[in-house]
């Protein structure tokens, strides 16, 4: 078993639900990857060797103040900023799946806690029923006969 199916397991359900659909969308595994490797240190490591690289070897003539590094640098912060955005809409719908499940999950409790207290109603009326019979009953038993009943 993958590391990641496992990892899903001890994951909410319903977010299980929505990994499994956003995978079944090739445009959402695309940018889970890109985020997920933008989001790494190797991300990092990559570009600063990429930089170090840069500024040694100049390439394409490119001298200091690399007007060239600068314009890949600034278009690749413009596409990292849209996958940071993507991010951010997967973690909301992932905030809005779990507040709708719990949701859910507060009006079947809510629903089930006015049975309990329907239930407890009914049983209160019975044994206030049952706690009446019984005086009754007692009265009877214990008090003495009426006179004239004796005969």
């Amino acid at each position: 078993m993958s590391l990641r199916r496992a990892r899903l397991k001890t994951v909410h359900p319903a977010l299980v639900r929505h990994a499994e659909d956003r995978a079944n969308n090739v445009q959402n595994r695309i940018a889970d990857a890109i985020t997920a490797f933008a989001g790494s240190m190797i991300f990092v490591y990559i570009h600063a060797v990429w930089f170090v690289v840069w500024v040694i070897a100049k390439p394409f003539g490119d001298k200091f103040p690399f007007g060239l590094l600068t314009m890949i640098v600034s278009l690749e912060a413009i596409f990292l900023s849209t996958f940071v955005m993507i991010s951010q809409n997967r973690a909301d719908e992932r905030r809005q799946i779990l507040a709708d499940n719990e949701w859910k999950l507060v009006q079947e409790e809510d629903k089930q806690n006015q049975q309990l207290l329907d239930i407890s109603r009914q049983l209160l009326e019975l044994t206030r029923q049952v706690h009446g019979l019984t005086s009754q009953l007692c009265e009877q038993v214990l008090s003495p006969a009426s006179p004239g009943a004796e005969d």
